[in-house]
C-alpha cells in the first residue's frame, strides 16, 4: 500500500514537472516571438527608424540618436529590475515585465538585424534552435550536476559583457570575433546548467502565483541564452548586405 501511494506521487510529481517546463518554453517561445515583431515592426517603419537613428541632410544614417542609445542599454537595466519584481510584485505584473522586455529586446536588436541579410537571420535562428534544443534537452535529462559548470560560466557572461561595452567605443573586429566565439561556447553551455536548475527549483505544493514566478523567470533565463547564441553565432557565420 505504501509503495502505491509512493508511485502515484511521482507520477503525479512527473506529470506536474512536465506541465511546469511547458510552461516555460511556452513563455519563452512567446517572448521570442514579440521580439520578432518588435524588430520586424521598427524595420518597416521609418519612422520609428528615424527615432532610432540621426541622419544627415543627404538621409543617410550617421549614427544612433540619443533615444536609440537609450534603448540599446533598456534591456540591461530592464534584467535587473526583474529582481525586485519578482520578490515583491505580483505574477501579472511579472509578466508584464517581461513581455515589455521582450517587446524592448527587439527594439535593441534592430541595428544589428538589418546589418544582415533576411535568408542569412533565418538561417542562423535555425541554427540556433537546434543547438539550443539539444542543450536544453541534455539539461533536463542529465544525472550529472552542472552547477560548477554554470558558475564558471556565468563569471565568463560578466566578461562577455564589459568586453562588449569596451569595445562600443574601441571597434575592434579581432576583439568583436573573440567575444561572438566565447560567448557562442558560454550561452550554448548556460542553457544545459540553466535547464537543470529551472527543473530543480520545481515544487510540486507552489501556490498559483510563485509557480507562475516561478516560470516566468525560467523563460527569462532561457530566452536570454538564446538571443545571446543567436546575436553571437549572427556575428560569426551571418551574410552581410
Amino acid at each position: 500500500m505504501l509503495d502505491n501511494s509512493k508511485a502515484q506521487v511521482t507520477a503525479l510529481v512527473d506529470e506536474g514537472l512536465k506541465d511546469y517546463m511547458l510552461k516555460v518554453y511556452n513563455f519563452m517561445a512567446g517572448g521570442l516571438a514579440v521580439t520578432a515583431l518588435a524588430a520586424y515592426v521598427l524595420m518597416s517603419s521609418p519612422t520609428f527608424m528615424r527615432i532610432f537613428f540621426s541622419f544627415n541632410e543627404a538621409g543617410y544614417a550617421t549614427g544612433m540618436s540619443a533615444f536609440g542609445w537609450i534603448i540599446l542599454f533598456a534591456p540591461l537595466v530592464m534584467v535587473f529590475a526583474f529582481s525586485w519584481v519578482i520578490a515583491r510584485g505580483t505574477s501579472q505584473q511579472v509578466q508584464i515585465l517581461f513581455w515589455s522586455y521582450a517587446a524592448v529586446m527587439g527594439i535593441s536588436l534592430t541595428p544589428t538585424l538589418m546589418i544582415y541579410t533576411g535568408a542569412s537571420v533565418a538561417r542562423v535562428f535555425l541554427i540556433t534552435a537546434a543547438m539550443f534544443g539539444g542543450m536544453s534537452l541534455y539539461g533536463y535529462t542529465t544525472k550529472k550536476d552542472l552547477s560548477g559548470m554554470g558558475s564558471f560560466l556565468i563569471m565568463g557572461v560578466w566578461g562577455i559583457v564589459i568586453a562588449s561595452i569596451v569595445n562600443l567605443f574601441m571597434q575592434s573586429p579581432g576583439l568583436s570575433y573573440a567575444i561572438s566565439i566565447i560567448a557562442v561556447i558560454a550561452f550554448t553551455g548556460l542553457t544545459a546548467y540553466d535547464t537543470q536548475k529551472i527543473r530543480q527549483i520545481y515544487f510540486a505544493g507552489d501556490d498559483k502565483e510563485t509557480y507562475t514566478k516561478k516560470a516566468i523567470l525560467g523563460a527569462l533565463e532561457l530566452y536570454l541564452d538564446f538571443i545571446n547564441m543567436f546575436i553571437a553565432l549572427l556575428r560569426l557565420i551571418g551574410d552581410r548586405r
